[in-house]
């Protein structure tokens, strides 16, 4: 069956959803303020026949703005209330994996709500998150995340039997070389094949498997806070190139499993320094 297309305000109210709550409701004010004073405003009668078109297309102006003076703001209120519930269920989530931290936590989820636990993970790591939205359970890039200059691409994979493959870490890859993005991060509520283990090795890509993921969600179980904004004191910069560093985990050699913080630009820099 054929989706139904949406109106102009529905796409305003899921632009909207995507952005803080407090937005949509300085928008909702701000647009009502400037069409009511359009809708508000005096129209005098024309002088002459010359000016009936310029008195004609202030009636439209006028006639316009008296009924979008309540659509737009109820369009935005509606945003910002779809919002706030998209921040609450994500904080709820996340509370409710870091109380009881464990693979059926997180396969008992939805897709969607893999996603969410996954984008507020990585708010409270201080990342600035854009969703994108790969259109379901195993589509394009979920998340854009945000640190300073730095730009980095998430896919979730909520897969209950099967482990993540390269083919899903090649795909990343090539986004991110098509968008100009520094990292990227995989997030599965499973594990990865070597061969995905080993094309990620030297990418600049993070795999996160389930045994990590409820790590990190533990850890940052107390971030009720506002994470720091990006360039904050979050992270340290780069020794070598002053850029922000990322948390990694060392892979091989004398200090594999270790975490330490990597530079963002790698392997264009391999700056590090000691978490």
């Amino acid at each position: 069956m054929a989706r139904r297309k949406k109106s102009v305000l529905e796409d305003l109210i899921d632009v909207t959803a995507f952005v803080p709550w407090w937005v949509g409701v300085a928008l909702a004010g701000i647009s009502y303020l400037i069409l009511h004073s359009i809708a508000t405003m005096p129209i005098p009668a024309p002088a002459d026949t010359k000016a009936l078109g310029h008195f004609a297309g202030r009636q439209v102006w006028v006639g316009l703005s008296s009924v979008f003076q309540w659509l737009l703001p109820v369009a935005f209120l509606s945003g910002a209330a779809l919002s706030g519930f998209k921040r609450a269920k994500r904080q709820r989530l996340h509370a409710e994996v870091a109380s009881a931290p464990s693979r059926g936590a997180l396969e008992s989820m939805s897709w969607r709500e893999f996603e969410m636990l996954v984008e507020e993970l990585f708010r409270r790591k201080g990342f600035a998150v854009i969703e994108r939205g790969g259109n379901g359970p195993d589509g394009g890039v979920d998340l854009e995340l945000r640190f300073g200059k730095d730009k980095y691409f998430v896919q979730c994979k909520q897969w209950k039997s099967q482990k993540v493959g390269v083919a899903i870490i090649r795909e990343l890859y090539g986004v991110m070389a098509a968008e100009g993005a520094v990292g990227g991060f995989v997030v599965a509520s499973g594990n990865f094949t070597d061969d995905a283990k080993s094309f990620a090795e030297g990418r600049a890509i993070e795999l996160v498997a389930t045994s990590e993921l409820l790590r990190l969600i533990s850890s940052t179980a107390s971030s009720d806070a506002r994470p720091p904004m990006p360039g904050a004191a979050a992270a340290p910069v780069c020794p070598v190139c002053s850029a922000a560093m990322v948390e990694r985990v060392a892979k091989k050699g004398a200090n594999a499993g270790q975490r330490f913080w990597g530079c963002s630009r790698y392997p264009a820099c391999r700056g590090t320094r000691p978490l």
